[in-house]
């Protein structure tokens, strides 16, 4: 999938609708449109990267900026005392539905083991 076509760097772009509550530079964060928990954000790098397996010699340091960015959030929302979950999918049998390489940080309420 090209940057053109990616959901997720049309959403960057703003050519979609978004609940935005993040961006600097590097990673753009916003709410999820089908959300799992009360809290139910996506992390997200502006450089479009298919998933984990596109992260080339650069990969630490956009790792680090998504992580960044989720601890942060999960602090300004009120998870990180209780505790959030944190779940990066990659490839359709990882789940992953957007080809775009995303963080969810899900929180607000007791999460189960297994998720699914």
């Amino acid at each position: 999938m090209s940057a053109t076509t990616c959901l997720f760097c049309r959403i960057i772009h703003r050519e979609l609708p978004a609940t935005v509550v993040y961006e600097d530079d590097d990673v753009l964060a916003f709410r999820d449109i089908a959300p799992k928990a009360p809290t139910h954000l996506l992390v997200i790098p502006k450089r479009h990267l298919d998933g984990l397996q596109a992260l080339d010699g650069e990969g630490a340091g956009v790792m680090a900026s998504l992580f960044a960015c989720l601890v942060r959030l999960a602090r300004d929302t009120g998870v990180a005392h209780s505790g959030y979950r944190v779940v990066v999918n990659h490839g359709a049998n990882g789940g992953q539905t957007v080809p775009h390489l995303h963080l969810h940080l899900l929180g607000g309420r007791p999460l189960t083991w297994p998720p699914g």
